[in-house]
């Protein structure tokens, strides 16, 4: 076992405090929405009725977790609604809420990024999946979105379109589906997770490519890309 020295502990005491509180806060937090902690810093919440099953997945322990709770209990709340009006169609819904967690850089200086996963079938023709990706600077203490991360002249989108482009027709092989007009549009770009060696874009159902293509990922590596504002 290794035990930190006295010196050490009391230099990293802060840390240590902001640390335990974001914590116990995110345990207080799962229990009460019903869920039970599972390894990893994952809250589990299942939920079932005759109209519905739910299965939520989070994590615990990213730096903005009121962002991440918030946006799991408006799509918690939206689906229970849905499921429980009278006459509902093909019982029973379902919802699933999986979750991805990237870091890079060092633990007290570099980003943290969630990527939620959502499945949901509310008795359509067919269920729809989509991406919510979060992202935070550690040391700045601040969101990062697809805005900040670049400077504002660098036109990003130039070098990160060709490569998700052959990465995608690669996976799925479907070739010229993307319109113009997506390609370089900022918001199909919005749902991001950065690692120590790439920018990992995430692609809802429908999202760039036809909707039977299903949701999609792509990495662009660092070094294709302009300077990160990190």
């Amino acid at each position: 076992m290794r035990i930190l020295s006295m010196t050490a502990l009391l230099a990293a005491g802060v840390l240590l405090g902001e640390h335990s509180i974001a914590v116990a806060g995110a345990r207080t937090d799962c229990a009460a929405f019903g869920g039970s902690p599972e390894a990893g810093n994952i809250c589990y919440v299942h939920s079932s009725a005759p109209s519905y099953t739910m299965d939520l997945r989070f994590p615990t322990n990213y730096a903005d977790e009121q962002a991440v709770l918030d946006y799991v209990t408006q799509n918690r709340d939206g689906f229970t609604n849905v499921a429980q009006m009278p006459a509902v169609r093909a019982m029973p819904y379902e919802m699933d809420v999986t979750t991805q967690s990237f870091t890079s850089g060092p633990p007290t200086g570099g980003t943290q990024s969630v990527v939620l996963k959502l499945f949901q079938d509310i008795g359509g023709a067919h269920p729809t999946t989509w991406y919510k990706a979060f992202n935070y600077d550690v040391a700045h203490k601040k969101p990062v979105t697809f805005d900040t991360l670049f400077a504002p002249e660098a036109k990003p989108l130039n070098a990160i379109f060709p490569i998700v482009q052959r990465d995608l027709e690669r996976q799925t092989g479907l070739t010229g589906v993307i319109a113009t007009s997506d390609a370089l549009d900022p918001s199909h770009y919005q749902n991001f997770a950065i690692t120590d060696d790439a920018v990992i874009f995430f692609f809802s159902q429908g999202e760039l490519l036809p909707s039977d293509a299903g949701a999609t990922s792509s990495s662009v590596p660092r070094s294709a890309l302009p300077p990160l504002l990190l």
